[in-house]
């Protein structure tokens, strides 16, 4: 069966895989990474599947019909956000009136979320929930032979003028999940990889995941909650190692793999021994990946001899009232700690701060703000806290009607840029916009920062492309400001 997957175009540099979709003031613009997962276990299986990236590749609309007609697909599947939504369900109803019979497939989080809705409000066939890598091989499955799809688990479908929801499917177990091609190259095989940058990351880079789901319980946290649930599973050690391997000698022009999943250092024993293993395979691959701030000095060591480079870490406050509110399950004396054993083992955080959630005043912004500088880590984030439909934080802020959006594309600035919705008495939506701007300014326009970063990029050349990317990109939105 010929299969397209599509991330729509929409806004320049718009990504939907990042955690609050968006266009990045960073000029982060983020791999399809599950439409890529799902093109491989698609081509596993004998189908012949395109993975068309108009949204990386920055294509108009006009040129991404054409490339569909000429595909000529018998099922399309359209990855979707909730702030490109809108977007996104016009351009599945132009597929369906001009070009193409074949059924079309939503995907995406905020449509697993709202299956029913999602079909209401477009022209799309169906809703594969939540992941859906081994949903579709199922529904192609039901296509390709005929059957009823009422027998496809992990689907919401339209049966003449009803909206079916069928039984739940089981997420990829870790035995499927090993099973699945390596993301890699499905990149290598479908994409330019030029296109896709993360600024704290060395360029070009690669982003993969070893595991998927996470424990945590953090209020705001988008993934786990709508998406690829609570329960950590794990790729094998072996399977890891291997992609590190193929990709150090297939794709010799990648300086860095990003490791993706929620919180890979949240099982600190396989951390370990995944770190023995890249260093017995002897890969010289640099990584990054997602870690909380909590992981042990003996941990952190490994890592850095397995050639991990930097951690992207949610810090989000340095008041504990708020830390409880979100149960992110940190303390600023922690942090702290954990700040100290990363430069001691000389490996470079991003970190990422949050504002405006449970609890959240001016003066605890600012209190953050500082302790950000304060903690200096080698990049860092600044941002309102964006609400999602299936989130904990969400379904406060709309009990409380601090929620300020008539649709779902108010989720977003004109320019794509993410635009604060939540607005309360004392700390208006105003207000957090302003004081994430003079938080980021502050960090960033700090004479010592600065030099910092020169010195960093004279030391280390390989670090000048990615340092220079996303310098140029954010004195851009600087300026503008």
């Amino acid at each position: 069966m010929r299969i397209l997957l599509l991330n729509p175009p929409f806004i320049k540099k718009f990504s939907r895989t990042s955690r609050s979709p968006g266009v990045s003031k960073g000029g982060c613009v983020y791999y399809p990474l599950w439409l890529a997962y799902a093109a491989g276990a698609l081509e596993k299986t004998n189908h012949e599947v395109l993975l068309l990236d108009a949204s990386g590749e920055n294509l108009p609309l006009e040129e991404t019909l054409s490339k569909i007609k000429k595909f000529d697909p018998e099922m399309i599947i359209v990855d979707t956000v909730t702030p490109s939504f809108e977007n996104d369900s016009k351009i599945v109803a132009q597929i369906k009136k001009e070009i193409s019979n074949a059924l079309v497939v939503f995907v995406g989080d905020h449509v697993s979320v709202l299956p029913k809705e999602s079909l209401k409000k477009s022209k799309a066939d169906a809703v594969a929930i939540r992941e859906y890598d081994l949903i579709l091989l199922e529904l192609a499955d039901a296509l390709e032979n005929n059957k009823s799809l009422s027998n496809v688990k992990g689907i919401a479908w339209r049966k003449g003028k009803k909206i079916i929801l069928n039984k739940e499917a089981e997420p990829p177990n870790e035995k499927q999940l090993d099973w699945l091609p390596f993301v890699s190259q499905i990149y290598a095989k479908h994409l330019k990889l030029k296109n896709y940058f993360y600024p704290s990351v060395q360029y070009p880079q690669v982003t993969i995941l070893t595991g998927r789901g996470c424990p945590n319980r953090c209020a705001f946290c988008k993934w786990p909650q709508t998406f690829s649930s609570h329960n950590y599973r794990k790729r094998s050690v072996k399977s890891v190692v291997d992609e590190f391997e193929w990709i150090q000698k297939n794709l010799p022009q990648i300086k860095e793999v990003m490791i993706e999943d929620d919180t890979l250092t949240q099982d600190k024993q396989r951390t370990i021994e995944l770190c023995k293993a890249l260093i017995e395979k002897k890969i010289r691959l640099p990584w990054s990946c997602n870690a909380r701030a909590d992981v042990p000095l003996e941990v952190l060591q490994w890592m850095k001899k397995a050639k991990c480079r930097l951690m992207c870490v949610g810090i989000e406050s340095a008041d504990q009232e708020i830390l409880n509110n979100i149960h992110k399950g940190t303390t600023p004396q922690g942090i702290r700690q954990f700040m100290k054993d990363s430069k001691k083992a000389d490996i470079l955080v991003h970190g990422c701060f949050m504002f405006g959630n449970q609890g959240e005043t001016k003066e605890t912004i600012r209190k953050t703000a500082a302790f950000a500088r304060e903690l200096n880590p080698d990049t860092a984030q600044f941002f309102p806290v964006m609400v999602y439909p299936g989130t904990e934080t969400y379904k406060w802020a709309k009990k409380k009607g601090y929620l300020k959006a008539k649709k779902w594309g108010d989720w977003l600035n004109e320019d794509g840029t993410h635009r604060t919705l939540l607005s309360r008495p004392g700390l208006s939506a105003e207000n957090l916009n302003e004081l994430t701007d003079e938080s980021r300014r502050a960090f960033y326009a700090r004479p010592k920062y600065v030099v910092a970063k020169t010195v960093q990029a004279m030391k280390n050349p390989k670090e000048i492309p990615r340092l220079a990317k996303g310098s140029i990109t954010f004195a851009k939105y600087l300026l503008k400001k």
